[in-house]
């Protein structure tokens, strides 16, 4: 069967340094950092006292009090990216077939802020049970799709997807092939994660995961610097509107770009450590350009997984150099999450609206916080360090990887009809 093409029509992101797309591009660009200390409960016995927060955000603006009542942060904040999306992507809920209209969304985790909070009440009381009725709905990771096709009435495929940090490329992977395949002719996609609680940070801390340099926390996460220490907590949403290229066409939708191919694989290597040698990454990568029927010279611009781990960092760009070899020296390679800190299972759905928008915009985020060249690191690949590049970007890939070994890549590129 001949597969439809898919494309981009509608964007929406709240992050921490930025509210909206717009805000979230220009904090980008200007290579502004969303660290500082945590305000969401005190951190002063945590190793890591800082994080990437969502700031000014006030959920009494979106939602009524008995509305904020029943949802988990992830969920507000992904709410809250999905509106932005589907109002910027022009969509007339009354001209559109709801049934052809479906949300695939993620979190690496869920509801977890709720969770923590109602079994930390229960500890701490005097043992009598008094669960919220609204903590199973609240904590469930796939309340979030469910929310967000209530709201608007979609009747199309609804589910979530779970793979740790690469839980919403998973996301944008399953609605553009669904697409493909002529399952739905729109997608509401992406992911939103909310974990700066006790139980996140010190989750985190136990593994040695995160950046412990409280003194500096606006330059902590420093992807590929010989003295990164870990990666920085952040929070937030991201949303994409996937559709149908002659569906967007015949209702005259604005086109970002066009989803042009996707890969996935694993690492079966570790339950946290990526492989050494990038192996599954490569892969992934590898699939990615396949499927899209693209060459390696094809690619201008890699948003990496980036996380700043000692390892992480080395394996990815091994990836690079490996299957790229002298073409990856042309390839202006960014990791957005010196900016943004981790988002975990929202990071594929925000990175991949970085992408979009470096595609339409031929601008590539820096990454911020480069002080000193890794000797571990091939410094042949052309990074984007500090300042932000302005140059040609016909295709961009970006990369999301979870712990369990999960990897997956996607391909956007310039749109020609």
């Amino acid at each position: 069967m001949k597969l439809r093409r898919v494309v981009v029509t509608g964007l929406g992101a709240l992050t921490p340094v930025g509210n909206s797309v717009s805000e979230y591009w220009n904090g980008l660009v200007s290579g502004v950092s969303g660290a500082g200390p945590i305000t969401r409960f005190d951190a002063s016995k945590f190793k890591s006292q800082f994080a990437c927060e969502v700031k000014n955000f006030d959920p009494l603006n979106f939602f009524d009090r008995k509305e904020v009542r029943k949802y988990d942060p992830f969920t507000l904040f992904g709410l809250v990216a999905a509106d932005e999306a589907v109002l910027n992507s022009g969509i007339d809920l009354e001209k559109v077939d709801l049934d052809r209209v479906g949300v695939i969304w993620a979190s690496g985790i869920g509801g977890m802020s709720s969770f923590y909070d109602e079994v930390a009440g229960f500890v701490t009381g005097d043992g009598t049970p008094r669960f919220t009725p609204f903590l199973i709905p609240k904590m469930i990771a796939d309340i979030a799709a469910g929310h967000i096709s209530i709201k608007y009435g979609f009747r199309g495929p609804n589910f979530a997807t779970i793979s740790a940090c690469a839980s919403s490329a998973n996301a944008l992977i399953d609605a553009y092939n669904y697409i493909r395949l002529g399952k739905a002719d729109m997608f509401i996609t992406g992911g939103s994660e909310a974990t700066i609680n006790p139980a996140g940070i010190g989750g985190f801390n136990s593994l040695h995961a995160l950046s412990t340099r409280n003194d500096d926390a606006l330059t902590a996460s420093r992807p590929f610097d010989k003295d990164r220490d870990g990666f920085v907590m952040g929070e937030g949403g991201a949303a994409i509107v996937f559709e149908e290229m002659e569906h967007a066409l015949a209702r005259g939708a604005r086109i970002y770009c066009e989803m042009a191919g996707a890969g996935m694989s694993a690492d079966a290597h570790h339950m946290t450590a990526p492989h050494p040698e990038g192996l599954g990454a490569k892969n992934a990568m590898k699939y990615a350009l396949e499927d899209a029927g693209m060459k390696l010279e094809a690619i201008d611009h890699i948003n990496t997984h980036g996380t700043s781990t000692p390892l992480g960092d080395i394996a990815e760009i091994k990836a690079i150099t490996g299957l790229f070899g002298e073409h990856a020296k042309k390839i202006a390679v960014n990791s957005t999450k010196s900016m943004t800190g981790h988002l975990l299972g929202a990071a594929g759905a925000a990175e991949a609206v970085a992408c979009i928008l470096a595609v339409q915009n031929d601008i590539i985020p820096p990454t911020i916080n480069h002080f000193t060249d890794d000797d571990e690191i091939d410094q042949n690949v052309d990074f984007v360090f500090n300042t932000a590049s302005k140059r040609t970007v016909n295709a961009a890939l970006s990369n999301t990887f979870g712990f369990g070994g999960h990897n997956a890549s996607i391909i956007f590129k310039k749109f020609e009809q």
